[in-house]
């Protein structure tokens, strides 16, 4: 492939939207539908928002026209294509997004081809301004789920139901694409499939060729290569495919204009023949060998392939090449180290040689339930460019990253790398890890403290802890002198007084801590520009609601202590209006001895009562908590934040959940009055908390299981 004529240009910036529209047995699970997407035709100004020249957009077979012989319903396309072409926005035309087709039809019917290529027209005709068109997304990858696996409808799980689906799919595209242009004779055909690496041990690289060579049979076909000799011939014919319909393929060869591959960190294989070194994976084989086919990425060694991958595509096919989906799921600064290694492979790629048209950014307004490829609702959530749990859309840090790489071709962050802070010291180690801005955790000795920068470490985002022996957050003359020396990015404020009961004792010492040391910090993050987190909690409440209280209701608090957390909101948002407030409630967790639940379990396993109030809140796992808070901070989130589980129950009933899990006895749970509790401070009887924002935490019972189950591990 001659390389010597063409001068290297910058990727442009793509996005998509997760779309997915997936037949489980009789039951549809529609992405766009779980985003809300369809009613929400701002989206589109957000899109168009980020800088994106193109979005992957689905105008898809199942959802425009559902039925044989009705006409499409272009109501809610008319209008979100209209907006996309006023903002200069243009659409890649998704026809079919993992999908079976409409319910009159599927993957293994004969006439799926024709039915896909009368709707394409249809498409066609009604938007001949659209230039670029995806008519089936990943068939390979679809055809595994649907044929091979079983996963999805029509749930087949054979060699002849992989080839029949495959070969229906790529027919459909072949002709969908004749179809379109004869409507529009220029429009350009981008060909996506997940195009990630398999390796294998020594005893299974037979397989592992097989593997590779079965990633690029659907582009194979298309483009009219599966000829004699071809490697996958004799299986494609042994399984179904006739001679008649190879020719067919040679003779309506089509080369897409940009072929896109789709990465994600679980695309790279390995097979392993050594399954005693894998225990608990999943066991398969063929009709030699049994192995394991595990993510490469969990091995030591992997790095992530995008580069490798497009200088395959390239060399390969000789055409244009693209990123077709980035995305990966996990913390915010996952999401940004992934896509930063995606763009730099990219940046590499092209200048060596390689014509990469694109990196297209993927479920910019996340996904759910893809963690188990999305064949039940249980509404597992992961985030893009933008997250909906609250309604609207809400930029996370990535949609900051696609910003300026549209704009400048690069993006930073404090949590990606080293921030220079001026010359290393004489003598110092030269260590890029001397230079980088922490982020500053106050009141580190403290169950919240503790918890965050346990966090960080497990993430790997450089921190600073001080407690209150290193800083004394009712000093305010010794706060600016430490933050300018220390320059974090950011500052979370985890000290506290937390002692409802005795704070009706010594009300003074609370309001010094909880309110004086919190305007402090505020203050003094207000003056240097650092930015703030700072907590509240469910006892700024009255309980008179007796319904969760969101972020908009008016606190009412009964105690000393929620008295001091109210004034401390007040005060902190009037000295710095951009800082988050976080109001929580009830922790748990696994790590500290003194928590509500430990302390039921040792009561339990002693056979002694339980006594517990009856009083309703939302109990936090507090692990959990410490994530969502870093990722809204990497978020640059503002404002006030309800953080805690969903749930609402009694301590009493909490209690019970505990033995339940632990498989003690819970007729040792009992509710009891406020002075056998010795309850000076009054609590509300009702102070679950919910959230206009968007749930970030995750299922009690799930979080509960687990923080019963480590405990128990710990003591065994």
């Amino acid at each position: 492939m001659s390389l010597r004529c063409r001068v290297p240009t910058v990727p442009e910036v793509w996005g998509g939207l997760e779309c997915t529209v997936n037949r489980i047995g009789d039951r549809f699970h529609d992405q766009i539908a779980r985003s809300g997407h369809a009613a929400r035709l701002d989206d589109i100004d957000a899109l168009a928002d980020l800088g994106v020249t193109r979005v992957r957009y689905p105008l898809l077979w199942e959802r425009i026209q559902p039925e044989r012989d009705i006409a499409p319903d272009w109501n809610v396309l008319d209008a979100h294509l209209d907006r996309m072409r006023a903002r200069g926005l243009k659409p890649i035309a998704g026809l079919v997004h993992h999908g079976s087709g409409p319910r009159h039809t599927n993957l293994m019917d004969p006439g799926f081809a024709a039915g896909l290529a009368a709707y394409a027209r249809l498409v066609a005709e009604r938007y001949p301004w659209i230039d670029m068109w995806t008519p089936v997304n990943e068939p390979v990858s679809t055809a595994r789920f649907s044929g091979l696996y079983g996963h999805w409808y029509p749930h087949a799980s054979s060699d002849e139901s992989f080839v029949r689906i495959l070969l229906h799919e790529c027919q459909a595209a072949v002709l969908a694409m004749e179809a379109i242009r004869t409507v529009i004779p220029c429009a350009k055909y981008l060909h996506t499939d997940d195009q990630g690496l398999i390796t294998s041990s020594p005893r299974l690289a037979y397989q592992a060729r097989f593997e590779n060579d079965r990633q690029f049979v659907a582009l194979d076909l298309i483009a009219g290569r599966v000829r004699r000799g071809h490697p996958l011939r004799r299986y494609l014919q042994r399984f179904g495919a006739t001679s008649a319909e190879l020719a067919w393929f040679e003779a309506h060869a089509m080369l897409p204009d940009v072929i896109a591959g789709d990465y994600y960190v679980t695309s790279d294989r390995y097979l392993d023949d050594r399954v005693a070194n894998h225990p608990g994976a999943e066991i398969g084989g063929n009709r030699w060998h049994r192995y394991v086919d595990i993510a490469t990425s969990v091995t030591e060694a992997w790095e992530p392939g995008f580069e490798s991958m497009l200088r395959r595509m390239w060399e390969r096919y000789g055409q244009t090449v693209a990123i077709g989906e980035l995305h990966i799921s996990g913390t915010r600064e996952a999401q940004l180290q992934w896509s930063s290694s995606c763009w730099a492979a990219a940046q590499r790629a092209e200048e060596s040689g390689v014509p990469v048209a694109a990196v297209t950014f993927w479920a910019l307004l996340g996904m759910f339930d893809w963690n188990d490829l999305c064949r039940a609702e249980r509404g597992h959530y992961e985030t893009g460019a933008f997250d909906v749990r609250g309604g609207a859309p809400r930029p996370t840090a990535l949609a900051g990253a696609i910003r300026s790489l549209a704009a400048t071709g690069s993006f930073s962050h404090p949590v990606l790398g080293p921030q220079l802070r001026g010359p290393l010291p004489e003598g110092g180690d030269g260590s890029r890890t001397a230079r980088r801005a922490p982020l500053l955790i106050l009141g580190a000795r403290g169950t919240l403290g503790r918890a965050l920068a346990e966090r960080c470490r497990r993430r790997g985002i450089h921190h600073m802890a001080l407690g209150r022996n290193e800083l004394d957050v009712t000093r305010s003359v010794d706060l600016e002198p430490l933050l300018s020396d220390v320059r974090p990015w950011a500052v979370i404020n985890a000290s506290g007084y937390v002692n409802v009961d005795e704070a009706e004792l010594e009300p003074v010492q609370c309001r010094s801590i909880n309110v004086d040391g919190a305007i402090n910090v505020a203050r003094a993050c207000e003056r240097l520009g650092i930015r703030l987190v700072s907590f509240s909690s469910d006892l700024v409440f009255d309980g008179a609601k007796a319904a969760p209280y969101f972020e908009c209701d008016t606190p009412s608090p009964l105690s000393v202590y929620g008295q001091s957390k109210r004034d401390g909101e007040i005060g902190v948002l009037s000295a710095l209006p951009e800082a988050m407030i976080v109001r929580t409630s009830a922790f748990f967790g696994d790590a500290d001895e003194y928590n509500f639940v430990v302390r039921t379990l040792r009561r339990l396993m002693a056979g002694d009562g339980v006594p517990t109030s009856g009083a309703v809140v939302s109990p936090t796992d507090v692990a959990a908590l410490a994530d969502a808070v870093l990722d809204l901070l990497i978020d640059d989130a503002d404002g006030m934040w309800h953080l805690s589980s969903p749930a609402r129950v009694s301590w009493t009933e909490w209690a019970r959940e505990v033995a339940m899990h632990a498989g003690l006895d819970a007729s040792l749970v009992y509710a009891a009055d406020a002075t056998e509790l010795a309850l000076r401070g009054p609590r509300p009887e009702y102070s679950a908390l919910g959230t206009v924002r968007g749930q970030q935490l995750p299922d009690f019972e799930e979080s509960l299981a687990r923080c019963v189950a480590s405990w128990q591990a710990q003591l065994s």
